[in-house]
């Protein structure tokens, strides 16, 4: 039996060459693979999060809000380049279908990368087994999990969330 979920296929970063941090999701959710745009879905608290930390106004335009985080080198790129899954949840992505992100010809272009922020734990646990045991050459990368800006995690509000990822302007 052939299985019947469409892969989906994530975008190219968000990343200008002196970035020093990278910020990680999994995979775009529905809405941002129909918009391509990160982060698309309106109750995600990324953009909001974003807009307050680096002090910019949140109804910019996609490509000004995107801007705005090359400004403070800041890039935006998700672990997975493909999966199978069904719907936009994290939890139903499928094991055998995973394609990671070619992360050391990204690091080779983005020599200014210290840090790895996870966007949550499904992001931080495909990377540590699909991707770090490939980085052996990268020892000085440091790495923290963020609580999920998904509207799915909402255990935490907003200003909580805001609190937590303030972890990026180190």
């Amino acid at each position: 039996m052939t299985n019947t979920v469409p892969a989906n296929i994530s975008f190219a970063p968000i990343a200008a060459k002196d970035a020093q941090i990278l910020i990680l999701g999994s995979m775009p959710g529905i809405k941002s693979l129909q918009e391509q745009q990160y982060y698309a879905h309106p109750r995600n608290a990324f953009w909001p999060i974003m807009a307050n930390l680096y002090n910019f106004d949140l109804s910019l335009s996609y490509q000004a809000r995107c801007q705005q985080l090359k400004l403070h080198k800041v890039a935006v790129w998700d672990v997975l380049k493909s999966c199978r899954r069904q719907g936009s949840l994290d939890q139903h992505i499928e094991p055998d279908s995973i394609v990671p992100n070619d992360f050391l010809s990204f690091l080779k272009q983005h020599k200014q990368i210290q840090h790895i922020f996870f966007n949550g734990g499904k992001a931080e646990q495909i990377f540590n087994k699909q991707v770090l045991p490939t980085l052996t050459t990268y020892p000085n990368l440091s790495y923290s999990k963020l609580p999920s800006t998904s509207p799915a995690h909402a255990a935490m509000s907003l200003n909580d969330k805001t609190m937590v990822w303030q972890a990026v302007l180190f």
